[in-house]
């Protein structure tokens, strides 16, 4: 398929899942109303007041959850200022979110006009992170290896610091005496919503709150040479994993068929499918959680696909002024600036 085509069809899905709203502050381009009528769940800020929870409505517009239930007279069984607390208490808590997206207001402010932060912008413990869990990425990994492996028989486990966490819309630090070499790596993100350890397979999903994007960047200098090779370095700048735009409920979404894009100043790089995930989500939550307890908000960043920079012919690196769009056409997009302000 050429990149012409897979454009054209990238920008056909992602339209069917809603009207575009208008461009946010920062952001090169309309934000996608992708999962449309899903509960959509985001951290932002807005006139100077402090970060707080909010629902998009179908419309674009945000309910602020915790204003909305004070007008409606509604004890919250959750803190309206942190998604964690939100996650943690579980269903009790999606279903008053559910119920104030649907009977609150529609005036709130659009999603275009505030600063979406990270749906989770302080997690209290590392991302955790799936490598090489998509055959093809494994194989073009291999190529750059020049030598063969066997395929792994459990899933590979790293993590990124907390501070790599970004926003959907802000920019990725750029720093050419530390790295000339970053790249991009779409995925899809699981939030954990509920606590375990030694969790059975059959119940991982059990143990879902949502999904989000989030892009594995990565300095490829680090990684693979300088230092010796460092994979925690090499994925841990400060930055260098923005995710959102929102958290998608796990009943909204089937995880299982998702279409992941990543496109370069407009151009696509990355076009797949959750469907061709090698160890699949009930997998990585099941051998993740093995001696390893869970918590709520733990983010896992399940694995890129195919396509990334370094891999290709000849290899390509992010420069500042770069535009990269991450996108999981069910879920929504995030855009984020090479070395922006």
């Amino acid at each position: 398929m050429d990149e012409s085509r897979r454009q054209f069809i990238a920008i056909g899905a992602t339209a069917a899942m809603g009207a575009l709203l208008p461009r946010a502050a920062g952001a090169a381009g309309p934000i996608p109303n992708a999962a449309a009528g899903s509960l959509r769940l985001v951290t932002y800020s807005a006139g100077g007041v402090a970060p707080r929870i909010g629902a998009v409505k179908p419309s674009g517009r945000i309910v602020d959850l915790g204003a909305a239930a004070k007008a409606k007279g509604v004890h919250l069984a959750f803190d309206p200022a942190r998604m964690v607390s939100l996650i943690a208490a579980g269903e009790v808590a999606v279903a008053q979110a559910r119920k104030l997206m649907l009977e609150g207001p529609d005036d709130g402010p659009s999603v275009a006009d505030v600063r979406l932060l990270a749906p989770i912008p302080d997690p209290v413990r590392n991302v955790y992170a799936v490598g090489w869990n998509y055959l093809e990425h494994f194989k073009e990994g291999e190529a750059m290896r020049l030598k063969t492996a066997e395929l792994p028989e459990h899933p590979v486990f790293f993590t990124k610091g907390v501070g790599t966490v970004n926003g959907p819309y802000d920019p990725i630090p750029y720093d050419a005496s530390v790295s000339t070499a970053i790249d991009w790596e779409c995925e899809l993100a699981v939030i954990i919503g509920k606590r375990g350890k030694n969790i059975a397979e059959a119940d991982a999903m059990g143990h879902v709150f949502g999904y989000c994007v989030i892009n594995d960047t990565t300095a490829r200098d680090l990684q693979q040479k300088k230092h010796g090779g460092q994979w925690f370095k090499g994925k841990s700048l400060d930055g260098h994993g923005p995710m959102g735009p929102w958290i998608v409920a796990a009943a909204d979404v089937d995880y299982r068929n998702l279409h992941l894009i990543t496109r370069v100043n407009g151009v696509v790089k990355q076009d797949a499918s959750t469907e061709q995930m090698y160890f699949k989500v009930p997998r990585i939550i099941a051998e993740l959680s093995a001696g390893l307890t869970l918590e709520p908000g733990d983010i896992i960043a399940t694995g890129t696909p195919p396509g990334v920079g370094y891999a290709r012919k000849p290899p390509e690196v992010l420069k500042p002024g770069d535009v990269m769009e991450s996108e999981i056409v069910e879920i929504g997009l995030i855009r984020n600036t090479i070395g922006g302000t």
